[in-house]
């Protein structure tokens, strides 16, 4: 990629949750110092909620890298789940086999664990993230969990994160009863003008920058304007518009690259978007509309590519490919969503423009495998099959004169040959010490 024309150690702009690249804004700062008064109070319960892309993981992350050896940590993110569901993900996260428990059997285990830990001077935390999700049932048995005390206090910490709809769920006349649980609640805004510049030289200087300037100073309010302050926007952009630079071996981000980088995305400036009700937009598959363009010369009709998505030899789901960035994880946010614990909430990336594709690992867990090589990033070739946990991702090539390799590639590439390039990758993982075979992913 770009890190040697840039002279950086690392890419400074991935959207994977990573906590040493954290930007503690006035605001980042506070809703960290919430979730570190669940520690202190024996009635922890707060609510952090802010918009796709604020920064919500990477706090969650950072602030459990920072806990004592005291505290037992249940950490749930998969939410589209019953109540039944939700207190087996529990007992998992605590070390239990409950797959067979009946909901009595699941609360008193809970509970006597819960109580044992007090028993041995351990706190107990329970942070549940894209907690937006979870239906009211659901919301209602946390209460409940929220309950569970000794004669002195309640044993159960307790961090809900999540988008907006949060709040509303918890505003809601049947949960009135959690709602008076909650000792804090905090919504993450978007980043200010100037904060947003010093998260860009902050995540520049960590990756390595050195005190180098990289962007130039006029591309700080052009950034903002397009990006309203939200950070996973931020690091769109920001990647992008390096990128811009490298195609033409420019060792800097001028305001000509940042032109270009949006003209790629096709972004109008956010004010406009927020407007016009349109989601935050993470460009993935095919581009919006761009307001100077008609709508004959919006964007290809034909994908560049398309991608299936395979398990167990069965096609899942096929995703045609367009200009853009494709974010492929387990988050609910993701692009291309893979339920799947082996898969890491933001897992990877695919960066479409009309030459080529490129897959790029996304500081996942279990990582990106083609064959049996672990790798960071690829230029993908017709017919590349990609293992990511126990799924498989193939690539087929749609550009003229490639149409005909792209089908006999896949007609040669049968589920079996499939199953045995994903157990391959398997096996490489587990020989070179990855966590490929099987660690369930953050």
């Amino acid at each position: 990629m770009y890190l040697e024309l840039f002279k950086l150690r690392e890419l400074p702009f991935r959207l994977s949750p990573d906590p040493q690249f954290l930007f503690l804004s006035k605001d980042h700062a506070r809703a960290k110092a919430y979730m570190e008064s669940t520690i202190w109070f024996t009635d922890g319960f707060v609510v952090v909620t802010g918009e796709i892309g604020a920064g919500k993981t990477t706090l969650i992350e950072t602030f459990l890298r920072e806990l004592e050896k005291d505290v037992i940590v249940a950490q749930v993110s998969q939410t589209q789940v019953s109540v039944l569901e939700f207190l087996q993900s529990v007992l998992v996260q605590f070390g239990f086999t409950p797959f067979h428990m009946k909901k009595a059997e699941l609360l008193a285990t809970l509970n006597t664990f819960l109580i044992e830990q007090y028993a041995g001077g351990r706190k107990v935390l329970l942070i549940v993230d894209e907690a937006q999700n979870l239906n009211l049932r659901v919301l209602e048995e946390i209460r409940l969990l929220s309950g569970v005390e000794t004669t002195k206090e309640k044993v159960l910490r307790i961090i809900l994160a999540g988008q907006p709809e949060l709040n509303e769920k918890m505003d809601a006349p049947e949960l009135i009863q959690l709602a008076q649980r909650v000792r804090l609640r905090f919504h993450l805004g978007a980043l200010s003008p100037e904060d947003t510049q010093g998260y860009i030289l902050h995540r520049l200087e960590v990756a390595g920058s050195q005190g180098r300037t990289i962007f130039q100073p006029e591309c700080f309010e052009t950034i903002y304007r397009y990006t309203g302050g939200v950070p996973r926007l931020i690091n769109t952009l920001c990647d992008t518009a390096m990128l811009a630079a490298f195609n033409v071996e420019r060792d800097q981000v001028l305001p000509e690259d940042l032109a270009a980088a949006i003209d790629e995305l096709q972004w109008m400036e956010f004010s406009v978007r927020t407007a016009a009700g349109a989601q935050p937009p993470v460009i993935h598959g095919r581009r919006p509309p761009h307001p100077d363009r008609t709508e004959d010369n919006q964007v290809p009709t034909a994908p560049v590519a398309r991608l299936l998505l395979i398990n167990e030899g069965r096609t899942l789901s096929e995703r045609p490919l367009y200009p853009g960035r494709l974010i492929i994880g387990r988050a609910s946010d993701a692009d291309l969503r893979v339920d799947s614990r082996m898969i890491s909430r933001h897992h990877c990336q695919i960066v479409t423009n009309d030459r080529l594709c490129t897959i790029e690992d996304l500081n996942s867990t279990n990582g990106i495998f083609i064959k049996d090589k672990r790798l960071r990033y690829h230029n993908l070739n017709d017919g590349d099959v990609v293992s990511i946990g126990t799924h498989q991702l193939m690539y087929i090539d749609e550009r003229p004169g490639h149409k005909a390799l792209a089908a006999d590639s896949l007609s040669a590439t049968g589920p079996q040959k499939i199953l045995e390039l994903s157990a391959a990758a398997e096996s490489a993982a587990g020989n070179s010490g990855g966590k490929q075979g099987g660690a369930a992913a953050s």
